[in-house]
C-alpha cells in the first residue's frame, strides 16, 4: 500500500501475507452477524422457512438480527464462524497480502507511479487466485449461515469438518467448489473495489496533504473502499450466495440461477440485502485495513 516514508523499511511479502489474514479474521469477528444477516436476506424467498405465528419474515438488518436471536438464539449470529475464519486466513492472505507484490510485478520497470489499470489487474489477479484456493471454506460458511433458518431436523451439517465431508460425499469434490465462477467474478470485482479504491483514496489524501498516514486516513480510505465494493459487487454476491446454497439439481448452472432470480424478484433482486452488505463491507473494511496497517507497523517495529 502507499504511504510508507522513504526512511521506513517496507514490510516483506511474508509479513503482508500474515498481517492480511490476521486482520481479516479480526474484522470477521467484529462483523460476522452482519454477514449472516446479509446471507439470510439474499436467500429469502428461496429457502422454505416454515411459516407460523412465531416465525417472522426477515425485514431489514435490525429485524433480521432480532428475529434470528429470538427464534434461533444468539449463537445463530455466529453460525459458520469457524469456516469463516478458515476462509479469511487462506483467502484474505492471498488477495490482500499479495496485492502489492503482484502490483509491482505488473508495473513496468522505470515507471514513476503505478497506473490505474495495473492496480485493477493486480486486484483481479489476487482475487481470482484466492477464490481458487479458498472456495470450499466459502461454500461451508454460506451453508451454515443459510441453514440456520431451517428447523433443527432439517439441518444437514453438525459441524464444520462434518460439513466438508458431507458435501464431498453427497455432491462430490465439485460440490466444495460450487459457485466458483460467480465467486471469482465477485471477488475480482470486490478486490478491485476494495484494494484499488483504498489505494487510490489513500494516495490522493497523502499527495494532497489533506491527511497524514495514520488511523484517520486509513478510516476514510477504507470506508470509501467498502462503499464502492458493495455497489459494484452486490449483484454477483447475491447470485453467488444463492448458487452456493442450492441443493443438487436446483439450478443447472449459474445462468439458470440468474434467470430464476430475475423471474422471481426482478432486477431489484440483484441488490437484495444491500444495506447489510454495505454495513458489513464498510465496517469490515474499516476494521481490516486499520488492523492491517497497524500489524505491518508492529512487525516493522519488532524487526528494528
Amino acid at each position: 500500500m502507499v504511504g510508507l516514508k522513504p526512511c521506513e523499511v517496507p514490510p516483506t511479502a511474508a509479513v503482508k501475507f500474515l498481517s492480511a489474514g490476521t486482520a481479516a479474521c479480526i474484522a470477521d469477528l467484529c462483523t460476522f452477524p452482519l454477514d449472516t444477516a446479509k446471507v439470510r436476506l439474499q436467500i429469502q424467498g428461496e429457502v422454505r422457512i416454515p411459516r407460523s405465528s412465531s416465525t417472522l419474515e426477515y425485514r431489514g438488518v435490525v429485524g433480521t438480527l432480532s428475529t434470528m436471536v429470538r427464534t434461533e438464539g444468539p449463537g445463530s449470529l455466529y453460525r459458520g464462524l469457524v469456516a469463516g475464519l478458515q476462509r479469511q486466513m487462506s483467502f484474505a492472505s492471498i488477495r490482500i497480502g499479495l496485492y502489492d507484490s503482484v502490483k509491482q510485478l505488473y508495473t513496468p520497470k522505470g515507471a514513476e507511479s503505478t497506473g490505474l489499470w495495473v492496480r485493477l489487474l493486480a486486484g483481479s489477479t489476487t482475487g481470482a487466485v484466492a477464490v481458487a484456493c479458498a472456495q470450499p471454506t466459502d461454500v461451508v460458511k454460506v451453508r451454515f449461515q443459510a441453514h440456520g433458518a431451517m428447523p433443527e431436523s432439517g439441518r444437514r451439517y453438525r459441524g464444520t469438518v462434518a460439513a466438508y465431508r458431507t458435501i464431498a460425499r453427497e455432491e462430490g469434490v465439485r460440490g466444495l467448489w460450487r459457485g466458483t465462477l460467480p465467486n471469482i467474478a465477485r471477488n475480482a470485482i470486490i478486490n478491485c473495489g476494495e484494494l484499488v479504491t483504498y489505494d487510490l483514496i489513500k494516495d490522493a489524501l497523502l499527495r494532497a496533504q489533506l491527511m497524514t498516514d495514520n488511523v484517520p486516513c486509513h478510516f476514510v480510505a477504507a470506508f470509501g473502499a467498502g462503499f464502492c465494493a458493495t455497489v459494484v459487487a452486490s449483484p454477483v454476491d447475491v447470485v453467488k450466495t444463492r448458487y452456493m446454497n442450492a441443493g443438487p439439481g436446483q439450478y443447472r448452472n449459474v445462468l439458470s440461477c440468474i434467470l430464476a432470480l430475475i423471474m422471481q424478484d426482478g432486477v431489484s433482486g440483484f441488490y437484495k440485502g444491500f444495506v447489510p452488505s454495505f454495513l458489513r463491507l464498510g465496517s469490515w473494511n474499516v476494521v481490516m485495513f486499520i488492523s492491517y496497517e497497524q500489524l505491518q507497523r508492529a512487525a516493522a517495529l519488532a524487526r528494528s
